[in-house]
């Protein structure tokens, strides 16, 4: 498993006058404003091009937003969906958001980020070892934060499966394979080799447990720490499912008609909810 974090650059928040970094979306609009004003770059970098990055569509369910009702119907035609699309346009509308959030991908946040031209990136804790090759003098500045989160507390984890095929010639072999490979102690060992989180609770306890007598001030560490930490309110934000990619493409699409002043909030949710609904 790997949760997302934050690092953000503590000489920009600094210069904006801002002490800590924000923890939810609300905090993230008073620290957009404050560092646009203070130092005339910009809060982040969230990417609403179909096809890239779930990450706005995570920032619904997070919060509280219902994207698909259990009848497959648009879950997101609420009120919770309204305030969720209007967040995001209010932001845009008052300039607190590249104006490439429109045309460019989560890379092209990646490179504004290590060019010192944003504050926050969100990100998994390697990518500490990216900016330390790419833009050391921002690697020196950047500090792990935990995953920014809506009124649901919610975090974003991703999770690898081990699967047994239903037609394997050897179901006993196959099982007993994936239950070595998933118990604590393997699972231990495989997160320390690989750079990721462990699958069971006791497993964590301990990994974490172990990152706290490294800690020092190793940036690396401290990120993972942040990123095991936040296990327990992490869940898989948007399961898999059928037209994954329909749906994104039908909000992403019609929230930038929104932005961009071409529909109403209330239309754009009407239009995305039509769509998804003709599936």
């Amino acid at each position: 498993m790997t949760t997302r974090i934050s690092f953000y650059n503590k000489d920009l928040l600094a210069e904006a006058g801002i002490e800590e970094p924000p923890l939810t979306y609300e905090d993230l609009v008073t620290v957009a404003k404050q560092v646009k004003v203070k130092t005339g770059k910009y809060a982040f970098f969230m990417t609403f091009v179909p096809g890239d990055s779930n990450e706005v569509l995570e920032s619904f369910v997070q919060m509280g937003v219902t994207l698909v009702a259990e009848d497959g119907s648009a879950g997101f035609d609420s009120p919770e969906g309204r305030a969720a699309f209007q967040y995001w346009v209010d932001l845009y509308e008052q300039e607190l958001l590249p104006p490439e959030v429109l045309t460019q991908g989560h890379q092209h946040g990646i490179e504004l980020y290590q060019a010192g031209e944003t504050a926050i990136i969100n990100t998994s804790p390697e990518f500490i070892n990216s900016i330390q090759q790419n833009a050391p003098q921002i690697a020196a500045v950047s500090v792990p934060s935990s995953q920014i989160t809506g009124v649901t507390g919610k975090k974003n984890v991703a999770v690898m499966n081990l699967v047994i095929p239903k037609d394997t010639d050897d179901l006993e072999t196959a099982l007993d394979f994936a239950l070595f490979v998933t118990n604590t102690e393997n699972q231990l060992a495989f997160a320390q080799a690989a750079n990721v989180l462990p699958s069971t609770v006791e497993a964590v306890d301990q990994y974490i447990a172990l990152l706290e007598q490294d800690a020092g001030t190793d940036s690396l560490t401290l990120a993972r720490q942040v990123s095991a930490q936040q296990l327990g309110d992490a869940e898989i934000l948007i399961p898999a499912q059928e037209n994954l990619t329909q749906l994104q493409k039908f909000i992403y699409e019609n929230l930038q008609a929104a932005m961009l002043g071409q529909k109403s909030v209330d239309e754009a949710v009407t239009d995305a909810a039509e769509a998804w609904n003709s599936l």
